[in-house]
């Protein structure tokens, strides 16, 4: 798989980091099934770093911003801001996903638009960013990084319960009529284990989703099917 240099350059700039370590991203972008196709290093320590810092950052700034907040409200708004589908579509309007490295079996399957793989290379890059630039560059990326996301979250817009709302529109159009969540597959190891699951509706397959969690799976799969009845 060729690397797009030109694009991950106009990447760079976009992040203010164009002066970091080329071969540090390459490796944030490199899926465990390219790196052992090539016998090069890939994106799974980087991402267990980036973890720890992007939950470090959320903290402090929502620990900032939001001084007359509980910590059981901190900790839901935490939760939405560093959760699977937000990273997901942080990458997505990035075109991460363009400039992962995924070998023959991901690629085959969908794997740069795949939701897990995506959230793990911004957790990644920002462990990157970290060990390149220390934390005061990581802070300087997270901000650019997750300011759409932190306006939708002031606004109230940030996540949502996609199965409620499914449901609710499901039982006004076929009352009566169940939504069936069955997980369909599972990868990884015990302690990153991603769960496939398949929504079928009246017989047929209407949303398919991936997460860390049955339930995240669950939700993903219920925007997934939201197409069919309302534009999301």
């Amino acid at each position: 798989m060729p690397r797009n240099h030109q694009q991950l350059g106009i990447l760079l700039e976009q992040l203010g980091i164009p002066d970091i370590d080329k071969n540090l991203v390459w490796q944030a972008l490199t899926h465990s099934s390219y790196a052992n196709e090539e016998c090069i290093p890939h994106n799974e320590r980087l991402e267990f770093l980036g973890d720890a810092v992007l939950e470090l950052l959320t903290s402090q700034y929502l620990y900032e911003n939001y001084p007359d907040f509980s910590e059981g409200e901190l900790t839901r708004m935490r939760a939405n801001l560093v959760c699977e589908p937000t990273l997901a579509e942080i990458a997505s309007n990035l075109g991460l996903g363009e400039l992962l490295l995924l070998g023959k079996s991901q690629l085959a399957t969908g794997g740069k638009q795949r939701p897990s793989l995506l959230a793990d290379a911004v957790e990644a890059l920002l462990g990157a960013v970290y060990l390149w630039g220390g934390l005061s560059k990581a802070q300087d990326v997270f901000v650019r990084l997750f300011e759409q996301p932190i306006l939708l979250l002031q606004r109230g817009e940030l996540w949502q319960d996609y199965k409620t709302r499914l449901q609710e529109l499901a039982q006004k159009e076929r009352p009566g009529e169940s939504l069936v969540y069955q997980v369909v597959s599972e990868s990884g190891p015990d302690h990153n284990k991603v769960f496939y699951v398949a929504l079928s509706w009246l017989g047929r397959t209407i949303g398919k989703g991936s997460g860390r969690s049955k339930k995240e799976a669950e939700q993903m799969a219920a925007r997934e099917a939201l197409k069919i009845f309302t534009d999301i």
